[in-house]
């Protein structure tokens, strides 16, 4: 069943488009072959093919998860310009109010 320029006129409606009467004749047509494209997507899948996410198969590539060392905690706050508690001291940038 072909698309009719009321039934375009009624989706645009729908989207709360404003089309003239030109436009509707030339997008019926339009989207007419839009959704016979798309039908004939469904008539191509087929139960024995198993749905998928993907066109390729991919896997995650994962690294081992082991431990190794890391720059000691006193080597890395030399050279940092404030330090508290082994911690790097920073400005404050967030007040404590609740004023918003």
């Amino acid at each position: 069943m072909a698309l009719t320029p009321h039934d375009v006129s009624r989706l645009a409606d729908l989207a709360r488009i404003e089309l003239t009467d030109d436009e509707l004749a030339e997008l019926a047509p339009q989207l007419d072959v839009i959704l016979n494209a798309v039908a004939g997507v469904a008539e191509v899948a087929d139960e024995d093919i198993p749905p998928t996410s993907h066109a390729v198969p991919i896997t995650n590539a994962f690294r081992s998860d082991a431990m190794k060392l890391s720059w000691p905690a006193d080597e890395m706050l030399r050279s940092a310009p404030a330090e508290q508690d082994q911690r790097f001291r920073v400005p404050r940038i967030l007040d404590d109010s609740d004023e918003q």
